[in-house]
């Protein structure tokens, strides 16, 4: 490089990023308005909030300005560098990132034009593709990126061959991408300029005509959830009137003349505020709609009273109360249609929402006397999966065929709108049925989800339990979609992530879909990666807008095994070894509370393992579709606990004749004083399985739930009952293939490691508690075994540090009305899978209409058929006797339930998926399973014979 190359880099690196920081886009904006951009809107000193706030002379003032300093940017590096040089991009990419830096903008114009300079031949051509791409996405921020990548394509595609030119393009790329995702553009806002000329220049620049169209996409934060709903309805082939929407500050006098309303096609005039039909405000009767509509001069004065009506005290008033903000009110007209029958109906009950049931109020005549509320309708409950209608009257004008259609479209609607219960407005002309509106139900909201939290955390979870997990699991997701969201995860509570609803665990479906959507993901996403539903392909926009997200995210992932191995190397495997190596018997409170505290500090990376390495090796499998059959699942808890029990059932086996093994007893087996070769063997070895084992349980992740070393006496019994089958029934022989795939292996191992690491230390969480609940009962602060883990956390910590005021008499009682709780609601059968709202515990009435057919379907987990006989089992009991011909039907499955599941020829639960332990252990056993049957545990019944095939997901019911 000579001297003036040297001078050339520098002027270049030092002259760009301040050209790109003077703010001569504010500059002209305040001279010509007297407004500061800075203020206003986003924030974001761009061309189009020049638009936007200034109007037509400061934006085209504004990309003068902007292209200049792109175009002289080129020139300068022209000056000292061949053209076409790779210096020319690097000069582009200091002007940006002085654009961002000082003047608080993304550098689009910036950059055009000096590629312009640079390449006007390949800009050009990048500009003629990336508008035709934008007529396919209608989506500016996603066409932006793929014009971003057709630009890099075109570019490395003529000046490849130039050394440094690749990587220093891709830089420029990656630098604009990323700007993208962190600057908002003004563009993006709801309309709120007083200036009509800015509004048109607004959706001019949005790709949108003055007045829109019902026909084509809407979005709610442009036009309202009520016009963008009414769209998605059309597009997806429901019936609804023509329509048109008036965008939020226009007035009618450019539109009247393209509207001709007679007394034989009247219009209606309604209101699409900007908020309104949303999943938590409905604004219901807020806003003015006018009918019957029949010349010009109406509609102007129709127009202009529903707008007005936006400002009116109640409305206002209403929008307060909801912490909604004045934003705006956009126009929605319509044909009127002529209803004979008319109605709303809702999805689910907005009442009684477990039910099942679609609740369909109707009149003869116009929807309004329904939604008025100054008539009363006949009220009808429907089960949209049977022919039941139940009428509050006796006598009723509505056909039967007509409530029918209305429940099926309600719930089809439900599930078009991502499982969010639905409030349908329709009217049916004689002929026709007719939708008029589809809005959330916002007493419904948010969803909750029992589906994955039944395996997560089955059961009635006490209150110890939840204090400890809740933050736990909460926070790690919260990490996880921080990680992809970066600022637009801000306004997200992930503490809402999980809660109890009569004390069992239901994750927030309605958060989650959002999240989801946000990430550009489907919202099924988590149950396709914990369950193996299936998944359906995320918007091709959405994942192109979060593409630096989802790039960091995949880095994350992509390092788990090295960072997974750092952190048992540093934290995990020294605190388990010192656990382990120590008694917490001689511990003294604050102690015991030391240490609890360590280990819950090593529980949030643990648990954050345990839930992305499950996670990991769900979508790379997913991926790579390699059955999980072909895996080796021997290194997973589980599978490794079984086979270590099998082990010394065939040494105990060995030493016995086949008389002495059908009438072994426990205590034979114990009973040190016979001293035979046997009673040694099982003391030495169970002993042995216990101290590697002992930390798995029922269920793992409730530390108020025995550990086997707490209690053996149920392996005992299993233990027992293996010793006296067949020697060749306790062990195994699927072939195995693993070595095909070593990623996926590797990732699955992780799985095991993770999973074994996470229940060891909620084991020794759990004996530090006993241990202090011992010390406690002895003191007569607790007055049972058990008690502690009806206190929350928070509460024992205050007890620990100010004992003296933890000795109030109100403490029993609490106690025993906690326990009062937990049992009335250990006793609840047939929980809702899904819950809305906020329900209160005395609100709870079982779900209804579970009736047995002679087909069930649910997940695939484990091929095979067979025929047996029902044994249900609520609870993990070990010493259950399992008859040759069983199929275990159970509500969940635990790492600690394999030794009873290999015992039965098939299994079905009512949660859980593929990837779930009962699946696992099946598949290893080549035991047919079926997972995720809704309520299996009523809907079959003990000593029932069907037929469970594992492959297709069916369970056929013979008698």
């Amino acid at each position: 490089m000579t001297l003036n190359h040297v001078w050339g880099a520098l002027l270049i690196l030092t002259l760009c990023p301040l050209l790109g920081g003077l703010p001569l886009i504010d500059w002209i904006v305040r001279s010509l308005t007297r407004q500061k951009l800075s203020t206003l809107g986003t924030g974001n000193i761009s061309v189009s909030a020049a638009f936007y706030h200034g109007g037509k002379l400061a934006g085209i003032l504004a990309v003068l300005s902007e292209a200049s300093k792109g175009i002289l940017s080129v020139l300068l590096a022209r000056a000292f560098f061949p053209s076409g040089s790779p210096w020319e991009i690097v000069a582009l990419i200091a002007l940006v990132m002085g654009r961002y830096w000082f003047a608080k903008g993304a550098g689009t114009t910036n950059v055009f034009w000096g590629m312009m300079t640079h390449d006007w031949q390949a800009t050009i051509l990048t500009t003629i593709i990336g508008g035709i791409s934008f007529t396919i996405f209608r989506e500016r921020t996603s066409g932006r990126l793929v014009v971003l990548v057709l630009l890099g394509i075109i570019l490395s595609l003529r000046h490849f061959s130039i050394p440094g030119y690749l990587p220093i393009m891709w830089a420029l790329i990656a630098l604009m991408a990323g700007i993208f995702q962190k600057i908002p553009d003004d563009l993006d806002l709801p309309e709120q300029s007083s200036n009509r000329e800015s509004r048109r220049l607004f959706r001019f620049f949005r790709g949108e005509n003055y007045l829109l169209s019902l026909d084509q996409p809407l979005k709610s934060t442009n036009v309202g959830g009520k016009a963008a709903n009414l769209s998605q309805l059309k597009r997806w082939g429901y019936r609804v009137p023509s329509g048109w929407v008036l965008p939020p500050g226009d007035d009618a006098s450019g539109i009247l003349g393209q509207f001709q309303p007679t007394p034989e096609q009247p219009l209606v005039v309604r209101s699409s505020a900007i908020g309104e039909d949303s999943p938590t405000v409905s604004g219901a009767g807020q806003y003015t709609s006018v009918l019957n509509i029949i010349s010009r001069e109406q509609l102007r004065d129709a127009i202009l009273t529903c707008q007005t009506s936006y400002h009116q005290p109640a409305a206002v008033q209403y929008r307060q109360d909801r912490q909604q903000q004045d934003i705006a009110i956009a126009v929605l007209i319509q044909q009127q249609i002529k209803g004979g029958i008319s109605g709303v109906a809702f999805s689910r009950d907005p009442v009684n929402p477990s039910s099942q049931a679609v609740v369909i109020e109707a009149l003869p005549g116009e929807a309004t006397k329904v939604v008025s509320g100054q008539m009363t309708p006949q009220r009808f409950s429907v089960i949209p999966e049977t022919d039941i209608i139940q009428s509050a009257t006796t006598q009723t004008d509505i056909p039967n065929f007509l409530i029918h259609q209305v429940a099926q479209i309600a719930r089809a609607l439900e599930t078009r709108f991502q499982g969010i219960p639905q409030d349908i407005e329709w009217t049916y002309d004689g002929q026709q049925l007719w939708l008029l509106q589809s809005r959330p139900i916002t007493n419904l909201q948010p969803m909750w989800t029992r589906k994955i939290a039944a395996e997560v955390i089955p059961g009635t979870i006490r209150p110890l339990t939840w204090s400890i997990n809740r933050p736990l699991t909460c926070g790690v997701w919260g990490e996880i979609f921080t990680l992809v969201l970066g600022k637009r995860a801000a306004d997200l509570d992930f503490s809402e992530t999980a809660t109890l609803h009569w004390q069992h665990a239901y994750f927030n479906a309605t958060l989650l879909g959002d999240i989801f959507l946000r990430m550009g993901l489907p919202q099924e996403s988590l149950e396709f990666l914990t369950r193996g539903s299936k998944f359906t392909r995320p918007p091709i926009t959405a994942t192109l807008r979060n593409l630096p997200g989802l790039w960091r995210l995949w880095q994350r992932e992509r390092r788990l095994p090295q960072d997974f191995a750092r952190d048992e190397h540093r934290y995990f495997t020294p605190l388990l070894q010192r656990l382990t190596q120590n008694s917490t018997t001689s511990l003294t409170p604050d102690e015991l509370l030391s240490q609890i505290e360590e280990i819950l500090q090593t529980l949030k990376p643990a648990t954050y393992y345990s839930i992305l390495a499950p996670l990991s090796f769900a979508l790379r499998r997913a991926i790579s579709k390699i059955p999980p059959e072909k895996l080796d699942t021997t290194q997973l808890p589980e599978v490794a606990s079984l086979q270590a029990l099998e082990a010394i059932a065939n040494d105990i086996q060995a030493q016995l004749s086949e008389e002495q093994r059908q009438h072994l007893t426990q205590q034979f087996l114990l009973d040190v004083s016979l001293n035979h070769p046997a009673a040694k063997t099982m003391q030495e070895s169970f002993q042995q399985w216990l101290d590697q084992y002992g930390y798995l349980s029922e269920v793992g992740t409730d530390i108020a739930v025995p550990r086997w070393l707490d209690d053996p006496q149920p392996m005992l019994t299993l233990l027992l009952q293996l010793c006296k089958r067949d020697r060749r029934s306790n062990s195994h022989s699927s072939p195995k293939t693993s070595q095909k795939y070593p990623a996926l292996q590797q990732r699955l191992n992780l799985k095991g490691k993770a999973t074994q690491i996470y229940s060891q230390l909620l084991a020794h969480l759990r004996w530090c508690f006993i241990t202090l609940e011992t010390q406690w009962l002895k003191q007569d602060i607790l007055q049972e075994s058990g008690d502690i883990s009806f206190l929350e956390y928070e509460e024992i910590e205050q007890m620990v540090r100010n004992p003296k005021a933890s000795l109030t008499q109100s403490l029993p009682q609490q106690l025993q009305q906690r326990k009062r709780q937990f049992n009335k609601n250990q006793g609840l059968e047939q929980l809702p899978y899904i819950a809305y709202g906020y329900p209160q515990s005395s609100e709870f009435s079982p779900v209804s209409h579970l009736e047995a057919t002679q087909q069930l379907t649910g997940i695939a987990a484990s091929p095979g058929q067979v025929e047996g006989r029902v044994k249900i089992i609520k609870t993990f009991q070990a010493q259950i006797e399992i008859a040759p011909d069983t199929i275990l039907v159970v509500p969940y499955t635990d790492a600690g339930w394999s030794p009873l599941l290999t015992q039965a020829v098939g299994l079905i639960a009512e949660v859980g998926g593929s990837l779930s332990h009962g699946a696992i252990v099946a598949r290893e056993y080549g035991i047919p399973a079926v997972m995720d049957i809704n309520h299996a545990t009523q809907l079959l019944r003990d000593g029932q014979r069907i037929r469970l095939n594992g492959e297709r997901g069916i369970v056929e019911v013979l008698d």
